[in-house]
């Protein structure tokens, strides 16, 4: 649907060959899709950070066609009247959200773009480091922004169930509940961020993410050595806050390099991998449950392959990230068996005096 009151590009531009330094007439341009979006009349500071988009050069925002279609339509519709009533008929939704005029002009030019690469047979082109996505109200990517909340759906279902079938005494009740809330935290940063992309959310989503990882670890370490030596897991527990905080740190004050992000997220990951597949190796023979928590953690790396496809989304909704959130799914509800399993177990030996392994 186009947006009320915008004014659409009506002449053909050239762009930017990705095959090559040739340049190609348009000869007329696709209509341009989306709805009216403005500022909030109330910003909070919370808002203000939430409206800062992020910034990611990419092929397709780097197109004249597409540079010359934000310039015209800004300079048309987000000034004196036009963008009065852009405020006027903006949803509530949209508002609260943080979208704005600019936002509108960007994602209805980034669909001009789309429309000329396709007509000259051309491979989509991505936006700021994004696959074009079709809007789904306020939600950017809705697929994405959808799994992320069925993960932890299943997440805080399992969480209750957890609650009502482990006793409190459980020697590893209140970790487990802890990185459940770590768990919890993440699901709802990365369906915030799914919804709205900006500096905030793509940080929250980003940071929240690696605490689940490092969390994971602490987890294991617990589990491992903490109930028979807490003071190594107290330890573990300091160095990996320090590795958290130090992480943090750099992508905030020095330099949000994804590259580093995600070499340091593979690095933990395999440690927390590597770590859980020795425990379960090593009591394979004595717990019948083992498989599960082995199974969860190849299923969990495993999974994140999908990624590497990186391909177009499908009906400009499913991409390889939301096929790897939806994917995920699943695997809350094993993992959570053998929480369960495993607290019950540690339960009834801790009554009965029988040394942890």
């Amino acid at each position: 649907m186009r947006a009320v009151g915008f004014t659409p590009l009506s002449s053909g531009r050239a762009f930017v060959n990705p095959d090559g330094p040739r340049r190609t007439a348009m000869a007329s341009v696709v209509s341009l899709r989306g709805t009216s979006v403005t500022l909030p009349a109330v910003v909070t500071v919370l808002l203000l950070l939430m409206s800062v988009t992020t910034v990611q050069s990419s092929q397709g925002d780097k197109e004249p066609v597409y540079r010359d279609c934000v310039k015209q339509c800004i300079r048309a519709n987000c000034t004196g009247a036009r963008l009065n009533g852009f405020l006027s008929a903006q949803p509530q939704y949209m508002a609260l959200t943080g979208w704005t005029c600019r936002d509108d002009c960007r994602y209805q030019c980034m669909w001009t773009t789309v429309g000329l690469y396709q007509a000259e047979g051309y491979r989509v082109p991505q936006f700021h480091g994004k696959w074009p996505f079709a809007r789904f109200l306020c939600f950017e990517e809705p697929a994405s922004a959808l799994a992320s909340l069925l993960n932890g759906l299943a997440c805080l279902l399992m969480l209750l169930r957890y609650r009502s079938t482990v006793p409190r005494q459980s020697p590893m009740y209140h970790t487990i509940n802890a990185f459940s809330l770590v768990s919890l935290n993440a699901w709802f940063w990365s369906t915030v961020f799914h919804t709205r992309d900006t500096y905030l959310t793509e940080k929250m989503d980003y940071f929240c993410a690696t605490a689940v990882i490092l969390y994971s670890i602490y987890l294991c370490c617990v589990r491992t050595l903490g109930l028979k030596r807490p003071g190594v897991s107290s330890m573990v527990g300091v160095l990996l806050i320090l590795v958290f905080t130090s992480h943090v740190s750099y992508l905030t004050f020095v330099s949000f390099d994804y590259g580093y992000n995600m070499a340091a997220n593979a690095t933990i990951g395999m440690v927390n991998l590597l770590w859980w597949l020795c425990w379960c190796w090593q009591n394979r023979r004595t717990l019948p449950y083992w498989w599960k928590c082995g199974l969860v953690v190849v299923l969990l790396h495993g999974l994140a392959l999908l990624e590497l496809l990186d391909f177009p989304p499908l009906l400009w909704v499913l991409d390889a990230h939301a096929v790897w959130h939806l994917s995920t799914i699943p695997v809350h509800f094993l993992f959570y068996s053998f929480l369960i399993d495993d607290s019950l177990y540690l339960l009834n030996t801790e009554k009965l005096g029988v040394k942890v392994e």
